[in-house]
């Protein structure tokens, strides 16, 4: 294990070895006609235009935050300037993460659509590839950048005395990676539901054509956004998770001590170990993905992300008894008891993962209801897709709230954070599924822009179908680590701030769990007003279009009247069509989006930010700990309702059209309800996630700065002698260790038993033996 630790980068340079060859493998597969390949070229280059105008916006933030890093850490005792160098290389590798999965999947979707001429299971080869690229990228960067710092900061400042300096100044690292994943995730998801409304509601309902038709000016923006979007804004949001659960993990493992097991610090490399090892557990896992002609891609996916969760189970139980003993200070349970959390975590991500499934696979129950009752309109429709989204909230919950209460029973808070370690660490394999999606649905738009054969638009659509479940999926994973997370987070707030309880009975507190509440609508209500607007913007220039480019307003004609099949149309009438290729100013809607979004996304951005700060600092810490309650309970049950009613809806309106009944009125109305859905799944609905993260990692920040005083907590306790009376026992336990410098470490546990709960708190005192044994006396004393 020593030796796994030492080359942990290694494990990192593995997966984007990996990246590379099989991004490779993609360039060489065939790119198919002349059409096909400049249908791609637009997609490709649009995607980069507003990858780039982005990252410009985003540089001048990441350079001013680092600089107010840079001097807060020089200025405080603890901390290092060098906090702002952790920042921007966490900001880079989700920039990077998030271009990595752009790039490879503009180069798959158009390869994905030629493959699909000759059979599904080579089209499902070439997309899965893709998503390999995209997965691999974000987990080898997360695991080499975190592993490479901390290796660096060990150096810098050696010794178990530093470690918390070490930690501090690594966590730059994970604020970095979260901004620009808030960010990225919510303008990616303006850009992308811009572009599809558009191109759903003047192309499907209006003219009567496919959104994918090449006749529809808003196409290239509608497919460039399925990659902004749900590639590059999904790649940022999962490293984000990835990283933040890791570090949350690393943190708090530096509180328990593991004697003669790399030098004590068994528990906070646990979490890095487990990534690492996942990365060639998801490898291992994308090998078992392969489906015969007539086979179900589902199945596919599934085999390889259940195979690769096996093998994580066998992996994780001798890695965790490698690093943790068997008893240790602070861990009841010692390695088995990790062991249960990690389980707990993984089986929870899992269920999550499946009932989400179920609630928007095609064929089911949930979306065949949608189906039935589309008959009768859109307002039915909806009525039912609303229910399927507020109803698919209660299993995930019920796992979650397991989850939560096992592996804190097996290991206190830092089973907590190893449980959402144990839901994230296949994350490569499983954001493979998930990228996977988008690259389908961009081969389906190919292959209706470049007319092909409708057995070819037949197999893309079965690959898309798949894909829209897997996208739910992959965000009901984001979603259940987001919580598990933020509630580690948000326990460790409340210890720096010296919160004892968040006592719902003072007006304050239940002023912040309120304001908590209403936060995620909100932040939801920007960013789909956000979407809104654009697609209005959007919607008004793709009207313009049909209107007043006589070649489009003639092709149109011509495509009503052979009701959307040009295989009966004559002669004359095809040439008609055909003068109109090419000649809608696709890159005017890309335009719209691309402004759009970058505008949109700074509000939502400063909200996570600002609020926090303002509640804690005019409401105290009580008051912020009551907020942080608020939006992590509504923004759970919102991001979960959010994100499987737009993918129920999205289900439905494609099981309509593949029973052929593209143009009756119960297609129409599943339009409606799929266009409602959009921005639910793809813009408020994954941002959330975000939301809560961001939000516990800035009132973690300011703590120290809005403390409540020790005289403060002592006079709480007094006007509230109840606590003191249901004190059933109280137990402390001190574990010493010599440092390499000769000083002594002493960790003092102290276990507080009531009536119905325990409560265990730990002190860290460094120093000379009579120093520390001084500093113990008097926490002794103190505590009575």
């Amino acid at each position: 294990m020593e030796l796994i630790v030492k080359f942990l980068p290694l494990f990192g340079v593995v997966a984007l070895i990996f990246v590379f060859l099989k991004s490779g493998w993609v360039s060489k597969q065939d790119v198919g006609d002349e059409k096909m390949s400049r249908i791609a070229k637009n997609i490709a280059e649009g995607a980069m235009a507003f990858l780039k105008a982005e990252y410009k916006v985003l540089a001048v933030f990441v350079a001013a935050v680092a600089v107010l890093l840079y001097f807060k850490g020089v200025s405080e005792v603890g901390s290092s300037g060098i906090v702002a160098v952790s920042f921007i290389i966490g900001a880079i590798c989700s920039a990077l993460a998030g271009f990595i999965g752009m790039k490879v999947a503009t180069k798959a979707n158009v390869r994905t659509t030629q493959a699909a001429r000759t059979s599904l299971g080579r089209a499902l080869e070439v997309a899965f590839a893709g998503g390999a690229v995209m997965g691999l990228g974000v987990v080898g960067l997360g695991i080499l950048g975190l592993s490479g710092l901390f290796m660096i900061y060990q150096n810098i400042w050696p010794g178990a005395d530093n470690l918390a300096m070490v930690l501090n100044v690594l966590s730059g690292f994970s604020l970095g990676a979260s901004s620009i994943a808030l960010f990225a995730r919510v303008g990616g998801g303006i850009y992308t539901k811009a572009a599809d409304v558009g191109a759903d509601l003047v192309g499907k309902v209006e003219a009567g054509i496919p959104e994918d038709h090449p006749l529809n000016p808003a196409t290239i923006a509608d497919n460039v956004g399925d990659n902004v979007g749900d590639v590059a804004g999904m790649g940022a949001d999962l490293f984000e998770s990835y990283v933040g659960s890791i570090i949350g993990t690393m943190v708090l493992g530096a509180f328990i001590i593991t004697p003669d097991i790399v030098g004590g610090l068994g528990a906070v490399y646990l979490p890095l170990v487990l990534g690492a090892v996942g990365i060639i557990m998801s490898i291992l896992g994308t090998f078992f993905v392969k489906v015969k002609d007539g086979g179900n891609p589902q199945t596919a996916l599934n085999i390889g992300e259940f195979g690769s969760a096996i093998l994580m189970v066998v992996a994780s139980y001798f890695i965790i008894n490698a690093l943790i003993p068997e008893t240790v200070e602070g861990l009841p349970y010692g390695a088995m008891g990790v062991f249960w959390a990690t389980i707990a975590g993984l089986v929870a991500g899992l269920g999550v993962g499946k009932i989400t499934e179920y609630y928007t696979a095609t064929g089911k129950k949930p979306v065949m209801s949608i189906v039935e009752q589309s008959e009768t309109g859109a307002a039915t429709n909806i009525i039912a897709g609303l229910g399927v989204g507020m109803m698919s909230t209660m299993v995930p919950i019920l796992l979650i709230a397991a989850a939560i209460m096992v592996s804190h029973h097996y290991a206190g808070l830092y089973g907590i954070a190893i449980a959402a370690v144990g839901m994230l660490a296949n994350t490569g394999i499983q954001l493979a599924v998930d990228a996977y999606g988008p690259i389908c649905d961009n081969a389906g738009g190919i292959a209706e822009m470049a007319e092909l054969p409708s057995e070819v638009r037949e197999r893309t659509d079965k690959l898309d179908a798949v894909g829209n479940t897997t996208a739910a999926v992959g965000k009901g994973f984001a979603i259940a680590s987001a919580a598990l997370t933020a509630l580690a987070l948000f326990a460790a707030f409340m210890k720096t701030a010296g919160v004892i309880a968040i006592d719902v009975s003072q007006p304050k507190i239940m002023a912040g769990l309120l304001i908590g509440g209403m936060l995620p609508f909100v932040f939801s209500a920007l960013s789909m007003n956000a979407v809104g607007r654009a697609a209005m913007a959007m919607i008004e220039e793709v009207r313009r279009q049909f209107r007043d480019i006589p070649q489009l307003k003639a092709a149109l004609e011509v495509m009503r009247k052979y009701d959307s099949d040009m295989s009966k149309a004559s002669a004359e009438d095809r040439a008609i069509f055909d003068a109109a290729d090419g000649i809608a100013e696709y890159d005017k809607c890309v335009d719209i989006s691309t402004k759009a979004s970058i505008k949109e996304m700074v509000l939502p951005g400063l909200l996570a930010i600002a609020v926090p700060v303002a509640v804690g600092f005019i409401g105290g810490a009580e008051m912020l700990g009551g907020l942080l309650a608020g939006v992590t309970t509504c923004g759970v049950l919102m991001a979960i309702f959010q994100s499987n009613a737009g993918g129920a809806w999205d289900n439905a309106k494609k099981t309509i059209e593949e029973q052929g009944k593209k143009g009756t009125d119960a297609h129409k109305a599943a339009v409606v309800g799929d266009t409602v859905g959009d921005p639910f799944k793809d813009t408020s609905g994954p941002s959330l996630n975000i939301l809560l993260k961001l939000m516990s990692v800035v009132a973690l920040v300011i703590a120290p700065s809005i403390a409540i005083s020790a005289e403060s907590v002592s006079a709480y306790a007094s006007e509230n002698d109840a606590i003191e009376q249901v004190v059933v026992s109280k137990e402390i336990k001190v574990d010493m260790n010599e440092n390499e410098d000769g000083t002594v470490k002493a960790v003092v546990t102290t276990i507080t038993s009531t009536e119905g709960d325990t409560v265990t708190s730990y002190n860290t005192f460094n120093g000379t033996e009579a120093e520390v044994k001084a500093d113990i006396e008097a926490l002794r004393n103190k505590q009575g």
